[in-house]
């Protein structure tokens, strides 16, 4: 009997271990938010009122420089400052077409489904290309929704002669339902995408932004549709108005100064519980984080009288010195 009882406390301690693996709870105190892992490109997702923050995750050991990226993260909070860390919800191997690199994605849901648009590197079609994975829930699991790419490096060649124009997925579902995929590298690609999200229902278009890198990400507010974006390099975040998804835009300037001890610059903004956040990445852990090692770093966004949005001021202190 004691050995019964010894075995099933043993079960216990094992199943707790492994649970507080797979899911870790903690608590923010700033900027970085998540500082015991690399995080990149974080994209954003509000359901049921909670908060998803789905991001990359550096690998790069020091003091090597490049970039490693094998998997994607996610993160949750109700209340953006008490979070859980939930166990790894795709990789790039899960995509048996792609040779691997998980890079920039997002997640949005529709009619009960979750589809989470990815960037990897194909494994027969030279280049980046875009996938598509699917699941019941915010967390998983996920699985491949095609079988193959939505978007490969080919579809493209007509507007840019290089590999990597193919990267940063981000979804926008509009008000009557049309759902549209943007992305791109040194040109803003888009294209509708049919009811059942994953496939494409128009052919690729482009948008014409000044300085245009990468990062894409679409929001809407008053009426008025934002196309964010990573302009230079180092890269500073700008954005652009319409009244329409398919424009024309305007330019309105820079939004995001760059991020201390990071080339790249890569945005979700989100109305969470009234408020709104803006969601980036710096390279600000000591003493290893850099370009290659990056955090995920939370502030708020706030808007002009005439919609315009307000220069970002990317603070130590986060969401917690929010008054």
């Amino acid at each position: 009997m004691k050995i019964l009882k010894l075995i099933f406390l043993f079960c216990i301690v094992v199943s707790n271990i492994h649970g507080s693996v797979q899911d870790s709870i903690f608590r923010i105190t700033g900027n970085p938010v998540f500082t015991h892992k690399y995080t990149a490109d974080p994209a954003a997702l509000v359901h049921n009122d909670r908060l998803y923050i789905y991001a990359g995750h550096d690998e790069c050991p020091p003091p090597h420089n490049h970039y490693e990226l094998n998997e994607w993260l996610v993160f949750s909070s109700d209340d953006m400052v008490n979070w859980t860390e939930h166990a790894v919800p795709l990789q790039a191997k899960d995509f048996a077409w792609a040779k691997g690199e998980a890079w920039a994605s997002q997640v949005i849901g529709r009619d009960g489904k979750f589809y989470w648009y990815v960037t990897v590197e194909h494994g027969t079609i030279p280049g980046k290309s875009i996938g598509v994975a699917v699941a019941d829930n915010p967390l998983g699991p996920f699985k491949d929704a095609r079988g193959s790419a939505l978007i490969t490096n080919d579809m493209t060649t007509a507007y840019t002669s290089i590999g990597w124009d193919d990267i940063d997925p981000t979804v926008w579902i509009d008000d009557d339902g049309q759902a549209y995929l943007f992305w791109g590298n040194t040109q803003c690609y888009y294209a509708k995408l049919k009811e059942n999200m994953i496939e494409l229902d128009s052919p690729v278009m482009t948008v014409d932004l000044p300085n245009f890198t990468e990062a894409p990400w679409i929001h809407k507010y008053n009426g008025w549709y934002y196309l964010s974006y990573a302009q230079y390099f180092p890269e500073k975040l700008g954005y652009a108005m319409s009244r329409n998804i398919n424009g024309p835009w305007e330019y309105k300037g820079i939004l995001n100064e760059i991020a201390g001890n990071s080339n790249t610059n890569h945005q979700a903004i989100i109305e969470f519980k009234g408020q709104w956040y803006f969601i980036y990445h710096n390279g600000a852990i000591p003493t290893q984080g850099g370009s290659f090692r990056r955090s995920v770093c939370i502030d708020r966004l706030y808007y002009n009288e005439d919609n315009t949005i307000k220069r970002i001021q990317m603070t130590s202190e986060g969401i917690l010195g929010v008054k």
